[in-house]
C-alpha cells in the first residue's frame, strides 16, 4: 500500500491541474467603467482560482517526490505518472491563463473575441514545449543532479503568478503591459525556449553537494522576500529570474 502513496499524491497534482483548467476556461472577460467613462478590463475571480489550483498542484508535485524518497518506493511508473500530471498542471492549465490574458488584451476590439481566435493558438506552444521537455527528461540519464532546461513546474508557477500580479498591480504601466498581446507572444516564445533548451539548470534537490551555490541562492531568497514585502506577487517572477541567473553564472558548479 505504501508504494501507492506517492502515486496518489501525484494524482492530486493532476486533480488540481484539472480544476485550474476548469477555472481558467470559465473566466471569460469582464468590463467596468471608470469615473471618466473609460473602459476598465478586469480579470474575473475564477482566473485567480486557476492560480491557486496550480499552486496547490505545485505543492503536490513537491510532496510526491518527497514521499517517494522517504518511503523508498521510487518507481518507473511513478516517474511516468508524474510527467503526465505535470504536463496538465504546469503546461495545459497555464496555457489557458495565457489564453485568457490574450483574449482580454484583444477585448477592446468588438469583434476580437469571436473572429480572431487564431491569435489565441500561440498559448498552446507552452504545453507542447513542456511535453517535449518531459519526454526528453524521462529518457535522459544525465539529468540526475541537474536539469537540462527549466523544469515545467517552474514555468507553471511563474505563469500562475500573473493573474495575481494583475489583481494587485502596483502600477498602471504594469497592468497595461499584462494586457499587451506583444508581451504574451514574447512570453510564450521565451518560456517555451527555456524549457526545451539543453543548458544545464540548477536542481534544488542536489543543492547539498554544491555549497558554492548557497550564498547566491540566499541572495535570491532575500531578493524574493524584499520584493514580496513591497510588491507581493511580483516576487515570483523576480525569484524566477534570480534562479535563471544563478544557473547561468554557475554552470561548472551545477554539472559537477
Amino acid at each position: 500500500m505504501k508504494r501507492q502513496i506517492p502515486n496518489l499524491i501525484t494524482l492530486l497534482n493532476l486533480f488540481f491541474g484539472c480544476l485550474a483548467i476548469m477555472s481558467a476556461f470559465e473566466a471569460g472577460a469582464m468590463f467596468s467603467m471608470d469615473d471618466n467613462g473609460g473602459v476598465i478590463i478586469e480579470i474575473p475571480a475564477k482566473l485567480y482560482y486557476a492560480s491557486l489550483y496550480i499552486g496547490l498542484a505545485g505543492l503536490m508535485d513537491f510532496f510526491d517526490g518527497f514521499a517517494a524518497r522517504i518511503l523508498k518506493v521510487s518507481s518507473d511508473m511513478g516517474k511516468q505518472l508524474d510527467s503526465l500530471a505535470d504536463v496538465v498542471s504546469f503546461g495545459v492549465a497555464p496555457a489557458f491563463i495565457v489564453l485568457q490574458f490574450l483574449r482580454l488584451s484583444l477585448a477592446t476590439d468588438v469583434n476580437a473575441l469571436s473572429q480572431h481566435s487564431i491569435w489565441l493558438f500561440g498559448a498552446f506552444i507552452i504545453p507542447m514545449a513542456g511535453a517535449y521537455r518531459l519526454a526528453r527528461f524521462n529518457i535522459d540519464n544525465e539529468q540526475t543532479t541537474y536539469f537540462k532546461g527549466v523544469p515545467i513546474p517552474m514555468i507553471g508557477i511563474l505563469t500562475a503568478a500573473f493573474p495575481l500580479i494583475y489583481w494587485q498591480s502596483p502600477s498602471l504601466l504594469l497592468s497595461k503591459m499584462l494586457l499587451s498581446p506583444l508581451f504574451w507572444y514574447a512570453y510564450i516564445l521565451l518560456v517555451s525556449f527555456l524549457m526545451v533548451m539543453k543548458l544545464p539548470m540548477l536542481a534544488l534537490k542536489s543543492l547539498g553537494n554544491k555549497k558554492q551555490l548557497i550564498l547566491p541562492l540566499l541572495l535570491v531568497v532575500l531578493e524574493v522576500v524584499v520584493t514580496a514585502f513591497f510588491y507581493r506577487w511580483l516576487a515570483i517572477p523576480f525569484g524566477f529570474i534570480g534562479y535563471c541567473l544563478v544557473s547561468l553564472f554557475y554552470q561548472k558548479t551545477i554539472t559537477q
